[in-house]
This record gives C-alpha cells, structure tokens and sequence, in this order.
C-alpha cells in the first residue's frame, strides 16, 4: 500500500514560485519510483497578496496547516513591501503558533561546488546546526520608553524557561544519535557573559546528556569561537546546539561555507506536528520569471521534508540527484551562470534521482 502525504505549498514571493516547482517536480519523480503518494494544496501567502487585499495571513491559516503531514515554502519578501511585515506576519507566526520548535540546518559542502575556505572539501564540511527556535531575543519580549527623546530606552530581552531548553536539547542528542557519525554534540552559547541564560542551557545539556544519553559525547563551545573554528577547522564539527539568535548568525556562516544561499537548506521542525522547510535564500525578485535561478537548495529542503517524514530512501535518492547534476552538469552555482536554466537542472535533478 502506498505512503500517502498531505503537503501544503506556500510557493510565497520572487522566485520562490519557479524553485518550488522544480522542487515539486523531483518529488514526483522520486515518489513514483518509491511507492508514495503525495498530494499538494497551494496556499498564496505572500507580498501579491498582501498588496491585494492588506492581510499578511489569515487567523485561520494555522489551524488549517496543521492537518498537513509537512509545509513546503519557496521564498518570502516583496521588494514593494516594507521588510518586516512579511517575515514577521508570516514566516514567525507559523514558526511560533505551530510551534516549530527547531530550525534544523545542514551544513555540507558536495562535490564540486566552491568553498571560500583554503584548502577545505567535502570531506572537512559535514555538519548540522540544531538551533532553538521559539525562544530567546526573537520573542519580542521588551519594549521602548520616551522614544524620541535623548533619554530614549530600548530593552529586549533573552527569555528561555526550562521546558523550551530541555525539548530542544532533547531533539539534538537524539538526533546526533540517529546521524550516527562522530556522536559529538556541543552546546554553542556564551557563558562567560549571559551567564544566567547559559547557565540554564548548560545545566540542563549535561544533566539530560548523563541521565539520557551517556553514549553522545558532549563539548562546549563560545560563540565567537565557534565562528572562528566554522572558518578554521569546520572538520571538528558533528552536531551543534544553540539558542535562537547564535544559532540564526551561525547558520549564515556556515551557508556561505557550503557554497553559498544557492546549495543551503532548511527546516523548522515540530517534531510532534507539521514542520516547514525552505531553501535559505531569500525570493531574489530580479531574477523573477527569468527562469535562471538556481533551484537546488528548493530542492534539498524537499529532501530534508521527505528525510523527516521517515522517506529516508527518497530523501537518499534526491540528495543522489542533487551531487549527480553538481558533477556532470553546473558550471556555477549563481544565477544565470549554471549553465542550465532553473527548469533544465529540476529536469535534470528529477532524471538522476529516479534512476
């Protein structure tokens, strides 16, 4: 009997639309060959409609994306709409209100693609970053007093509780369990300075780790170290675990170490409900309908979706289609440089993962 799937498609703005599709395309071509159904509604959140009709997302839309098995976005950001109203009003309201507690970010570099780093390859970069992604500075606890005035206060405020440190370190040791390489996991925080939310990290990463997982060895790493060690010795790396806003700067970092926004992936996961994954750069409204941007990081969270979805084969089978096109067809990773339009490398992508 065939796995079915529900997947609801926010195709959002830019070239979110032409990524997605290609996206799409490899999944078909990937489900028919392992025996899944797949089954997908679009949803047309974004800038077009936010002009439209001036509402960012509907109050209904949560409720109505939870009955999905997972939720595949393209891109979000209209260049004729302030930054901020989009972001806000539709990428972290779903991450808060389907509590999408973790931001699960690959960092890899295949085959033939660039690094910046000397002297570094596939074999040296190969590590994931599991960041927090309910709590912290992003919550908007905080405010401002007697604005405008040279006497003018901002506060906002890092704010963690217990049950959001220990779900996500939960999630981390599990899954460095289940990536089964190093069976490494370091907390990345910064305990030296913010030593009351650290400690609260700290305390509860080792308490967890010797109650739960005695087989995960356990390190701990400053931030600004770990920025240091991304660039120098990205090899030591298996798993990283941080809080919301280290773990939205080191993720850049570690993009641009994999060869840039264009290969970069990611996944803001509700391990008990339904989990959203998008490429990490941004909708690119240049190059819209131009048919010349690159769709492979579309592509690599359609196979982080099927990866978390417990389709481990399919997922193997596109991220296959994903090194196969980078080895024998891209001569760049950058729009209007690859060598193939957005279309031909889905087609292509779709080719090697089916066969």
């Amino acid at each position: 009997m065939a796995r079915s799937y529900s997947i609801a498609v926010i195709p959002g703005d830019g070239t979110g639309p032409e990524v997605v599709a290609e996206g799409i395309k490899v999944l078909k071509a990937v489900a028919a060959v392992e025996g899944i159904s797949l089954d997908f509604t679009t949803y047309d959140f974004g800038g077009d409609r936010y002009l439209r009709t001036g509402e960012v997302l509907p109050d209904s839309a949560a409720d109505e994306l939870k009955k999905y098995h997972a939720i595949y976005l393209g891109a979000i950001g209209h260049p004729d709409v302030k930054p901020g109203i989009l972001e806000k009003g539709i990428l972290l309201r779903l991450r808060f209100e389907l509590d999408q507690y973790i931001n699960l970010r690959p960092v890899k570099l295949y085959p033939n693609v660039e690094t910046p780093l000397k002297d570094k390859g596939p074999e040296h970069i190969d590590y994931v970053v599991v960041r927090e992604n309910s709590g912290g500075v992003y919550t908007g606890s905080g405010g401002i007093t007697m604005k405008g005035t040279p006497h003018e206060v901002a506060v906002q405020e890092m704010i963690y509780s217990r049950f959001q440190v220990e779900r996500c370190l939960r999630y981390a040791f599990e899954y460095t369990r289940k990536r089964n390489r190093r069976k490494t996991l370091a907390l990345v925080g910064k305990t030296n300075v913010l030593t009351y939310v650290f400690d609260l990290w700290e305390r509860v990463f080792h308490e967890i780790g010797d109650r739960e997982y005695p087989d995960i060895k356990r390190e701990y790493y400053h931030v600004d170290a770990t920025c240091m060690w991304m660039v120098k010795n990205p090899e030591w790396f298996d798993v990283l675990v941080t809080e919301n806003m280290f773990g939205d700067i080191i993720t850049d970092l570690g993009a641009i170490t994999q060869g840039g926004m264009g290969i970069a992936a990611g996944g803001n996961i509700n391990p008990g409900g339904v989990s959203m994954f998008e490429p990490i750069g941004g909708s690119a409204p240049k190059y819209t309908g131009m048919n010349i941007i690159n769709p492979l990081a579309a592509i690599a969270s359609a196979q982080m979706m099927m990866e978390t979805l417990g389709e481990d084969k399919a997922a193997s089978r596109m991220e296959q289609g994903i090194v196969k096109v980078l080895q024998r067809d891209l001569k760049s990773l950058a729009a209007g440089r690859m060598g193939l339009s957005t279309t031909q490398v889905g087609d292509k992508v779709a080719e090697y993962a089916a066969s």
